[in-house]
C-alpha cells in the first residue's frame, strides 16, 4: 500500500471527495515549489556566489538556507513522481526533514546574528570570520540529516498513525522552540532600539542597523506564524480527535511552500535585484 494509500485511510475515511482535495492541493503545491520557489532560490545562489551582494561570508546563512530550499524542491519533483514509482517516497520520507528542520534553524541563526550585531557588537564581531558561521551551519545540517533519518526509520518500522503522531509532536516541539528564540531576539533588538537617543547625531547609522535587523527579524517571524499556524492548529486538533482537518492541512501545505520565498524576497530586495522595487535603507 503507498503513502497515499494511507494518508487517506487515515484521513478521510469513507469521504471520498476529501481524499481528492487533499491529493490536488499537494500536487499543486509541489507543482508552485518547483515553478516558483526553485528559481527564485537558485537566483538568490547566483548573486551570493558571484558577489552580487556583501559576499558570501555575510551572507552564509542565506545561502544554506537557499541550498535547503532547493532540496526541498527535489522533494516536489520526486513527490510528484512517487505518484508513478511508488518506491520514490522513501525518499521523499527521507527529504522532509530539509525543509521541516532546516528552513525554521537557517531562520533562527540569521536571526541570532542580527542580535549579537546590534545588542552584543563586541561578540559579534569576535564570531564574524566565516569559520564560526561554517560551524553553526554544519551544526545545523547535522541536525538536518538526524531529523531526515528519523521519520524515514518510523515510516518504515512502524504504523502510519504512529508516525504521523511523532512527526506532530516533533514539529510542535521544533517550532515552539524556534520561534521563543526569535521572538527573544526581536524583543532584544526593540528594546536596544528604544535605548537610543533620540536625534543623537552621529549614531544614526548605527540606529538605521538596528532599525533594518529589527525590521528583518520582525519579517521572518511573521512569516513563520504565517506559514506555521495551519499546522500547528491541525497538530493540537489531532491531538485532541485523533482526526485530521484536512482544509488546515492542506492550507498549511500551500503557506509552508510559499514561506519558501521569504528570504529569497528579503535578499533580492536588500541587494536591488527585485523587479519594480527600489531597496531601502530599513530592509
Amino acid at each position: 500500500m503507498d503513502i497515499f494509500s494511507l494518508a487517506n485511510s487515515n484521513i478521510t475515511t469513507n469521504n471520498t471527495s476529501k481524499a481528492d482535495s487533499f491529493l490536488n492541493f499537494h500536487t499543486a503545491g509541489w507543482i508552485l515549489n518547483l515553478i516558483v520557489v526553485l528559481p527564485e532560490n537558485s537566483y538568490v545562489i547566483w548573486l551570493i556566489v558571484t558577489g552580487a551582494g556583501n559576499g558570501v561570508a555575510s551572507e552564509f546563512f542565506s545561502l544554506n538556507l537557499s541550498v535547503c530550499e532547493i532540496f526541498y524542491c527535489l522533494q516536489s519533483f520526486l513527490s510528484l513522481l512517487s505518484r508513478a514509482f511508488q518506491n520514490l517516497w522513501f525518499v521523499v520520507v527521507f527529504l522532509t526533514g530539509l525543509a521541516v528542520t532546516g528552513r525554521p534553524l537557517f531562520q533562527c541563526l540569521m536571526c541570532v546574528e542580527r542580535y549579537l550585531a546590534v545588542v552584543h557588537p563586541v561578540t559579534f564581531l569576535k564570531y564574524k570570520p566565516l569559520r564560526y558561521r561554517e560551524i553553526c551551519c554544519t551544526a545545523v545540517w547535522i541536525i538536518i540529516l538526524m531529523s531526515c533519518v528519523f521519520p524515514t526509520f518510523t515510516f518504515c518500522f512502524t504504523s502510519y498513525s504512529f508516525h504521523m503522531f511523532l512527526f506532530m509532536c516533533y514539529y510542535l516541539c521544533q517550532a515552539l522552540l524556534t520561534f521563543s528564540i526569535m521572538l527573544f531576539c526581536c524583543v532584544a533588538v526593540l528594546r536596544a532600539l528604544k535605548q537610543s537617543g533620540p536625534g543623537e547625531r552621529g549614531r544614526e547609522k548605527e540606529n538605521r542597523m538596528k532599525r533594518r535587523a529589527f525590521n528583518i527579524i520582525v519579517t521572518i517571524i511573521m512569516a513563520m506564524l504565517l506559514v506555521y499556524a495551519s499546522f500547528l492548529l491541525t497538530g493540537l486538533s489531532y491531538f485532541l480527535t485523533h482526526e485530521y482537518i484536512v482544509t488546515h492541512w492542506c492550507i498549511g501545505q500551500i503557506l509552508f511552500l510559499l514561506g519558501g520565498l521569504v528570504q529569497p524576497l528579503l535578499y533580492l530586495h536588500r541587494t536591488g535585484k527585485l523587479p519594480l522595487c527600489k531597496a531601502k535603507k530599513y530592509f
